[in-house]
């Protein structure tokens, strides 16, 4: 059984950072494609595809609405997914979920099936 822990979440000034990691506890964790999503307050909110990245970290894709601002990276020798978010902006409050799928390359976003618990990104005006 795969499991994925996440941390790095809080709550920061609108242009801050914060660096998201999540720790997968699988014996080949190059196997998987990792991901975020996110999903924002409120009734009615659906859980939005943030960044994806292939087994290698050579190619990855991200929401319009991040690009620029976000990367995602990974370190498979530590098992572990990031996601460095830069000049947040308030509408990026959220609960961060960390996902992944067996594979290695990135393919449609409903094939994550592993998600984390979720950590709470919190952005102030």
């Amino acid at each position: 059984q795969v499991q994925l822990v996440e941390s790095g979440g809080g709550l920061v000034q609108a242009g801050g950072s914060l660096r998201l990691s999540c720790t997968a506890s699988v014996r080949t964790f190059s196997r998987y494609v990792m991901g975020w999503f996110r999903q924002a307050p409120g009734p009615g909110k659906e859980s939005e595809f943030v960044a994806a990245i292939n087994w290698s970290g050579g190619s990855t894709e991200y929401a319009d609405s991040v690009k620029g601002r976000f990367t995602i990276s990974r370190d498979n020798a530590k098992n572990t997914v990031y996601l460095q978010m830069n000049s947040l902006i308030p509408e990026a409050t959220a609960v961060y979920y960390c996902a992944g799928h067996r594979g290695t390359e990135i393919r449609s976003y409903g094939e994550f099936e592993y998600w984390g618990q979720g950590t709470q990104v919190t952005v102030s005006s």
